[in-house]
């Protein structure tokens, strides 16, 4: 059993003063691993004192100073890399080739930060105007369970390279992975109050950091839902907001497609974090004049998929977070058969050869239309559903009928063609023919899926206000 009993704020490892408990699981095998103490209000309002009196004195650090700083920052994080990793393995389920994907991002998202920052110019001449790029002051971060210590990581090292400090709220079910990274962060020896970690839940420290007066930033990584309700409460205050949100992503096959390579990476695209991915490509359209090859594909790759015990290499979808994330995916499986869907592999219940563990079993539905709920809402998990059209500007059309707009996918020979497609997607990036990630281009979404960007020179200025000096 772990039991995490403290906090970080002003440097230091401190009790909270809330008294709340939350138990964490393994969810591959239902078993409670820990528990963990959680902040109230009164620790959060610590927290933002701290990085306020932070603030002044960080925020005018050279940019030398806070290089070297997201460098020791980057050495620290990837000293505990297995650590971390094991971490989200145990908490979360993470399967392995997932694990081993993002891990290596967490020191990396600080090194690329580093690179970003030494290339940038705060200051710029505007006509007669002097315009200087300042740092907004304290940010709230708030991250979610699904990836937690390396959302953390992404938006610290943001912070920490425009000057300003931080004040993080993770996912209390992701407490093991905080407080490794936490453990590693410290290390950095960063100035007291530069960054401060507050584990608490969303409705009690999420809450009181949204709506506080001193912080003049939130960057939230989470639920539409969630996210709208943090936007209503930041207007009063007028704070800046980041939110990376939902997703629905269409996965476009294009009539020209190598199938022996669009079905596995259509695979991947969907199921890839065990569908627990906010950019995942749920909704498949396939060209009516390749439908029943799509379909015969898809039910043999998707029912190959091996799901289990995340510490097994060739397990390619782990178990979902929670037992209430299980029953939502069941839900929505059975939701899928109401509303007249066939299902083409998959279905309820868990795997064969699974008696326990929050397992779901991967799921194809088939005869879909984009009015369906399971086409239109967000699951995360790993069904995925297989929406047929006619010619380029069906597919088109249907992959914008949305109310999000995070990541899609186009895949096709003709690399031109795809290029066209992609140029009339309404999201925030679009990856043809499982174009790999790039960390440094900006990552956020068009309509419900956010407001903002992350990552490189646009997170950045995200981070800072122009102030213009007439002479």
């Amino acid at each position: 059993m772990r039991n995490i009993e403290q906090i970080y704020i002003d440097g230091s490892f401190v009790t909270p003063h809330g008294g709340e408990y939350a138990d964490l699981f393994n969810p591959a095998t239902e078993e409670t691993i820990g528990r963990v103490r959680l902040g109230d209000a009164v620790d959060v309002n610590a927290a933002v004192a701290a990085a306020k009196r932070a603030f002044p004195a960080w925020s005018r650090t050279a940019k030398a100073e806070r290089i070297a700083a997201l460098h020791r920052l980057a050495d620290a994080v990837a000293a505990r890399t297995a650590d971390l990793s094991a971490a989200m393995t145990e908490e979360y389920g993470a399967p392995g080739y997932f694990v081993g994907f993002t891990a290596a991002y967490g020191a990396k998202f600080f090194r690329d930060m580093a690179g970003v920052l030494e290339a940038y110019d705060f200051d710029r001449k505007v006509g007669s105007a002097d315009v200087r790029r300042v740092p907004l002051g304290v940010v709230a971060a708030i991250t979610p369970w699904n990836g937690n210590y390396v959302f953390i990581c992404g938006k610290l090292a943001t912070a920490i390279a425009a000057g300003c400090t931080v004040v993080i709220k993770p996912s209390e079910m992701s407490a093991i992975q905080t407080q490794v990274l936490t453990e590693c962060l410290h290390e950095a020896a960063l100035p007291p109050g530069v960054f401060n970690i507050v584990n608490g839940r969303g409705d009690v420290a999420g809450a009181a950091l949204t709506t506080h007066p001193d912080v003049a930033k939130v960057s939230f990584t989470g639920s539409t839902a969630v996210g709208r309700g943090i936007l209503r409460s930041a207007a009063e205050t007028m704070k800046r907001v980041t939110l990376e949100l939902g997703g629905k992503g269409p996965n476009i096959i294009l009539d020209d497609a190598n199938l022996d390579a669009a079905i596995p990476t259509a695979m991947m695209a969907g199921l890839g974090n065990s569908g627990q991915a906010c950019i995942a490509g749920t909704r498949i359209l396939a060209p009516r004049s390749r439908l029943p090859e799509v379909l015969e594909r898809l039910k043999a790759v998707v029912g190959a998929v091996k799901t289990g015990d995340p510490t097994d290499p060739t397990v390619q979808v782990g178990p979902l977070v929670s037992r209430k994330q299980w029953d939502r995916v069941q839900g929505y499986i059975r939701l899928g058969l109401e509303e007249g869907a066939e299902l083409l592999v998959g279905g309820e219940g868990r795997p064969e050869g699974l008696a326990r563990g929050w397992f779901a079993r991967p799921t194809v539905f088939a005869g879909v239309n984009n009015g369906m709920r399971i086409a239109r809402e967000e699951i995360f998990g790993p069904v995925l559903c297989v929406i047929p059209y006619v010619d380029d500007a069906e597919a088109i059309a249907i992959a914008n009928d949305t109310s999000y707009g995070l990541q899609a996918y186009v895949q096709g020979a003709d690399l031109e063609r795809a290029r066209r497609v992609a140029d009339q997607l309404e999201c925030g990036r679009v990856a043809i023919n499982g174009a790999a990630h790039e960390p440094l281009a900006p990552f956020g979404g068009f309509k419900q899926s956010g407001l903002g960007r992350e990552y490189g020179v646009y997170g950045l200025e995200a981070h800072l206000e122009p102030r213009a000096v007439l002479t």
